[in-house]
């Protein structure tokens, strides 16, 4: 953290919340009517012109006040971190985290209930990815003949997950036959992870094909296909509440929340990278590594069953973001995942 005095940190941090108040830049004179620092304007106006010299504030015009820059914002939440108040009113989450407690045997629906509740609370985006398909235990397969020679497989998880996916065979199958794979499938595979499931499907399948029958040859191409879905899902939540913040009055900033929104596999990763931290991870503009995003934080924190990531649940929303009640919002919810999680 950057070494000043506490008079300039104290200065920092009120024009900061300041702004995050009140979307206009920020003169001497509202510092010192709205804190009583005992120090006269002049003061305050010679801090905040070091502040800027040192690239925390920022001067839009001549004549403006001042606003914070993303070094600003960093040091701001850097010190809300060291010193949070968690004391803030519980009573405000315990009635959405009930309702998320019924949906907790289907994690995709569970995540996306999940960015609304955030959204909701925020009024930021909220956001959530599901751990990757790969990383997560089969519970029980399901196939159901489609057409001819396609096959519906339907995959559920022991942590909540439901996948379908249609995969193509290369001749005609029976629902008898693939009552039989299933069967066999999950006799051979159930309680295994899908990645070790996957690795051992592929050793299988490079062995003398004569030495399989037609059924299990079957068996172990649909498991493959089955199993070969890369990425995570992200769920979004609450554009509209976004777009009713000051932040994103003009129909520029609008396309580039849009096309961040849209660029869902840009996000994951970035989600995927933050969800290897424990605790709550934030990223202030120009520290997200998407063009996109580069006016916009995110407060992300990571969900776990035992030692293992099972999810990412966060926000998105202006660098002029209520960090304080976000980082609130994102951990308590994360935690509540987690330990419901556990009782499972």
């Amino acid at each position: 953290m950057e070494i000043m005095d506490e008079r300039s940190r104290k200065v920092l941090c009120a024009v900061v919340q300041s702004y995050i108040n009140f979307p206009d830049p920020v003169g001497s004179r509202a510092v010192t009517k709205r804190y009583s620092f005992g120090l006269s304007p002049a003061t305050i106006r010679n801090i905040m012109a070091d502040l800027e010299e040192m690239g925390f504030l920022l001067q839009p015009h001549t004549s403006a006040g001042r606003v914070p820059t993303d070094r600003g914002y960093r040091f701001y939440v850097d010190s809300l971190v060291e010193g949070r108040d968690d004391h803030l009113n519980v009573e405000i989450l315990q009635e959405v985290y009930e309702k998320l407690q019924t949906l907790r045997n289907n994690m995709d629906v569970l995540l996306s209930e999940t960015t609304r509740t955030l959204s909701m609370l925020s009024h930021y985006l909220g956001i959530a990815m599901s751990p990757k398909v790969n990383m997560t235990t089969l519970k029980r397969i399901e196939l159901l003949k489609y057409k001819d020679d396609k096959v519906v497989v339907i995959l559920f998880t022991d942590e909540g997950l439901i996948k379908n996916k249609v995969v193509s065979l290369e001749s005609e199958i029976s629902q008898k036959d693939l009552n039989r794979i299933g069967g066999y499938l999950n006799s051979e595979f159930s309680g295994h992870a899908l990645d070790e499931i996957r690795r051992k499907v592929m050793r299988e399948m490079s062995r003398e094909k004569t030495r399989c029958d037609s059924l299990i040859l079957n068996a172990m191409r649909i498991c493959r296909d089955a199993l070969s879905i890369p990425y995570s899902d992200l769920f979004v939540s609450g554009l509209s509440e976004v777009l009713d913040l000051p932040d994103f009055s003009d129909l520029k900033k609008i396309r580039e929340l849009s096309r961040a929104i849209e660029d869902k596999h840009t996000i994951i990763r970035l989600l995927d990278n933050l969800s290897e931290f424990d605790g709550v991870q934030i990223l202030i503009g120009s520290e997200n590594s998407m063009d996109e995003m580069k006016k916009l934080s995110v407060v992300v924190s990571t969900c776990r069953e035992g030692n293992r990531p099972i999810g990412v649940v966060g926000i998105i929303g202006p660098t002029r973001m209520n960090y304080a009640k976000a980082i609130y919002i994102v951990d308590n919810t994360a935690r509540f995942i987690t330990n419901m999680l556990a009782e499972r």
